[in-house]
C-alpha cells in the first residue's frame, strides 16, 4: 500500500499529459449540440438565420458560464464556437453576392487571427489557455503546475510564439481567400478554399505539436523541481 508521501511524490514528479478524451468530448459537445439547436430552430421555431444562430449560442455560452462559476476558468473550445457562431451572425448581414458569400466563410479565421494578436496584450496569450485546457483540464494540481510553468522564460516565449504563428497563418488565409475570390472563377475557389484552409491548419498544427513537445522536454524538469520545492515549503508550514 502506497504511503501519503509516496503518493505526493508521484503527483509532483509525473509530468502532465494531454487529456485527449476530455478534449475530444468537449469538441464533440460544442460541435454537435449547437448544430442540433441550429437545425431544430430552423425547422420548428423560425426559418430566420439570425434566430437559429442565436439559439445555437446558448449551449457554448451556458457551458462557459458554468465552467467559470465552477472552476473559475473559461473553456477555450466553447469560446471558439461562440466566436464562430457570432462571426456567422455578422456575416448574415453582409449581403448575398457570390463573392461576399465566398469571403464570409473565412471571416472566422480573420477574427481568430485578430484575437490571437489581441491576446498578446493580455498577461498571458491565447495559446497558453489552449495548452492549459489540453494538458491540465479541470484538475487542480495539474493546473497549478501548468500555471507555475509561466515563470520560465522559454514557456513565456513559446506560448507567445505559437500565438503569433496561429494569428499570422489565419490572417494570411483570409487575405489569400480575398485575393482568389476576386481573381479566380467561383468553381475554382470552391475547390481551392477547403484545401487552403485545411492545409494551412494541418501544417500549423503539426508544427505546433512538435514545437510544444520540444518546449515541454526542456521545461518539465524545471517545473518538477519548482513543484518539489513548493511541496516542501507547504509541508514545512
Amino acid at each position: 500500500m502506497s504511503s501519503p508521501t509516496a503518493n505526493a511524490a508521484l503527483v509532483i514528479n509525473a509530468p502532465p499529459q494531454p487529456n485527449i478524451r476530455a478534449l475530444v468530448l468537449d469538441i464533440a459537445l460544442n460541435t454537435i449540440i449547437p448544430i442540433a439547436l441550429y437545425k431544430l430552430s430552423k425547422r420548428y421555431i423560425s426559418p430566420s438565420e439570425f434566430t437559429a444562430l442565436l439559439l445555437a449560442t446558448t449551449f457554448p455560452m451556458g457551458k462557459s458560464i458554468f465552467d467559470f462559476a465552477r472552476h473559475r476558468q473559461l473553456d477555450p473550445v466553447s469560446i471558439i464556437v461562440l466566436l464562430g457562431i457570432g462571426t456567422s451572425g455578422v456575416a448574415v448581414f453582409m449581403g448575398g453576392s457570390p463573392k461576399i458569400l465566398l469571403i464570409r466563410e473565412s471571416l472566422f479565421t480573420c477574427v481568430f487571427g485578430l484575437a490571437c494578436f489581441a491576446s498578446l496584450l493580455l498577461p498571458r496569450p491565447m495559446m497558453f489557455y489552449f495548452g492549459q485546457h489540453m494538458f491540465a483540464g479541470a484538475n487542480v494540481e495539474r493546473r497549478r503546475k501548468y500555471g507555475m510553468s509561466w515563470a520560465l522564460p522559454e514557456v513565456r516565449f513559446g506560448n507567445r510564439l505559437t500565438t503569433i504563428v496561429w494569428g499570422t497563418v489565419y490572417l494570411a488565409e483570409f487575405a489569400i481567400r480575398v485575393v482568389i475570390v476576386y481573381t479566380l472563377p467561383v468553381a475554382t475557389v470552391l475547390v481551392v478554399s477547403p484545401i487552403l484552409l485545411g492545409g494551412l491548419t494541418v501544417a500549423t498544427l503539426i508544427w505546433t505539436l512538435r514545437y510544444v513537445r520540444k518546449m515541454r522536454e526542456r521545461a518539465i524538469p524545471k517545473i518538477q523541481e519548482m513543484a518539489r520545492i513548493d511541496a516542501l515549503k507547504m509541508a514545512a508550514q
